[in-house]
């Protein structure tokens, strides 16, 4: 169904908010909403998408609405800023007084400038000792963002989220911004939008964050994304509460989807489950003509390029041998998962590798557990996903112990799998040479041992050492130290310059002029 010009009306803007980590983000929601959000999230840094709603009072005391999106700004979670960016009508970048333009600063620019939305420059923390407003707007210009007043005409507002100074004009500025994009929304047409979140649950199912970018949600219809759908027997606000009916960039919970919705789809209403049924029919037919479409373009000339996990199967017995480390993930949303993976993706090493066994949202539960019985190398590994009463129990019972990891920060994930690829490298070493010497004499020879004379010309010899022995610049042979003397008395070792006496077992036979070296093995760094 398209837009009847006629039924239009204005809709609330749809804002994400983005930028580098901890520059200030989701302080500013928290002094907006008036809630405490930061605290939820492990370590205060936002690790999900979050999307609420406001209303702004402007100055002539008229109410706006406002839609926020709040996008983790940690390096591994760029999907969810992409969608963020994708939803949005306009955007906040935000960027601290203090630091000024970070790596992911200029990530989530890019993102914005590929969406093509508008957006409002927020310079946060000037209530900080260190901050520099002057400095930030020109660290700005550095990076080709050319705010009013420095050469461009892009808004910026210096903004307190302590003290609030500031955010009244930057809401003000979010109401213009959507009174010149003049955003419309058809309420006649049944909603359609964007899945921001998927999450699953023990007790409640498969629920979807969902935000609507036009028409009108209602109980008794379906929502469809992708390959799967979801009855609404109820829709949820961003507060939790339920309400009827869903309007125009409202962000809205629904539960009892059949499958995980993927993030970033766009959904559909339809009225009856049957017109459910045959739009994923219609879909799934669509994803397997693109699959063969796909599969008829790959090269099977002999030499062509293939998957990496092939080359891996068919390598040489010359190839260095890859020990895995197999893991099993559990995260509790999609977007928590896609960034557990990113970080991973970046571990790369050619002696070790990951291979992920297994993958999914929800708690750690009894099929996870089976799949690491049978391997101890497994490890289970949760992000915000704790084992389930069943997974505890199965987990004290099991024979063999399974190692179950949870963790609440990215960045403490990160470093743990890190440290356990690095302790998995094999060991590989190398043969060091610690000392020469040459032969001047030599004094007996009975069976293996030999007593020889000689002179050290580099390192030290010692006793107990395995020794190379050389003749014109060739191995011919191996020995060890049995005994040392220096001016007729017992050492230990001898040092670079000295003469000495040694008593070497070998089954090489010795002769004035070969040279002796010390060799120990050493790991390879």
């Amino acid at each position: 169904m398209k837009n009847d010009q006629q039924n239009l009306v204005s809709r609330p803007p749809v804002v994400v908010i983005m930028g580098h980590i901890d520059h200030g983000k989701s302080t500013l929601l928290d002094y907006i909403r008036k809630t405490n959000i930061v605290a939820s999230e492990a370590g205060g840094i936002t690790q999900h998408v979050g999307a609420y709603q406001v209303e702004h009072i402007s100055s002539d005391g008229v109410k706006h609405p406002i839609t926020f999106l709040d996008t983790p700004g940690h390096e591994a979670f760029c999907n969810i800023r992409e969608r963020g960016a994708k939803a949005a009508d306009i955007a906040i970048l935000i960027v601290s007084a203090e630091d000024g333009v970070k790596p992911q600063t200029i990530e989530a620019l890019h993102n914005i400038l590929e969406q093509k939305i508008p957006y409002i420059v927020a310079i946060t923390k000037i209530d900080k000792m260190n901050a520099n407003i002057e400095r930030t707007k020109q660290s700005l210009g550095e990076n080709e963002i050319y705010v009013e007043g420095w050469g461009g005409n892009i808004p910026s507002v210096a903004i307190s989220s302590v003290t609030g100074q500031g955010i009244p004009e930057l809401l003000d500025l979010l109401t213009l911004q959507a009174e010149l994009e003049e955003l419309k929304t058809d309420p006649k047409l049944r909603a359609s939008g964007t899945v921001i979140e998927s999450t699953l649950d023990n007790r409640k199912g498969i629920s979807a964050t969902l935000l609507l970018n036009d028409g009108t949600m209602q109980i008794g219809t379906f929502v469809v994304a992708g390959g799967t759908y979801a009855p609404i027997r109820f829709i949820e606000n961003f507060k939790g509460e339920q309400i009827e009916t869903a309007t125009a960039s409202m962000p809205v919970v629904v539960l009892g989807w059949t499958a995980v919705p993927p993030c970033g789809t766009e959904f559909e209403i339809v009225a009856t489950k049957k017109l459910a049924e045959k739009a994923i029919d219609e879909y799934e037919t669509k994803k397997r003509n693109a699959k063969g479409t796909k599969k008829s373009t790959v090269d099977d000339r002999p030499g062509a390029a293939r998957d990496p996990k092939s080359a891996l199967t068919n390598a040489t017995d010359d190839t260095p041998k890859v020990v895995i480390l197999p893991l099993v993930l559990k995260a509790d949303v999609i977007g928590s998962l896609e960034g557990v993976k990113f970080e991973l993706a970046k571990m790369k090493h050619d002696r070790v590798t990951i291979k992920i066994v297994s993958e999914g949202i929800g708690d750690i539960n009894e099929n996870d557990l089976k799949s690491a019985q049978g391997d101890p190398d497994i490890i289970i590994l949760g992000f915000n996903a704790e084992p389930d009463k069943k997974a505890m129990a199965l987990s004290e019972r099991a024979a063999t112990p399974i190692q179950i990891k949870n963790f609440k920060i990215i960045y403490e994930l990160s470093q743990f799998v890190r440290d356990t690829l690095m302790s998995k490298i094999p060991k590989e070493y190398i043969e060091e040479v610690t000392g020469k010497a040459k032969i001047i004499a030599v004094f007996s020879r009975d069976k293996d041992r030999q007593v020889i004379g000689g002179k050290v010309q580099e390192g030290e010899l010692e006793t107990g050492a395995s020794v190379k022995i050389v003749r014109r610049e060739v191995e011919i042979g191996r020995g060890f130290i049995r005994e040392l003397q220096q001016q007729k008395k017992r050492v230990t070792e001898v040092r670079e310059g000295f003469e000495f006496g040694s008593l070497v077992d070998s089954r090489f036979e010795i002769a004035p002029g070969d040279k002796i070296e010390v060799v120990r093995m050493v790991e390879k760094k």
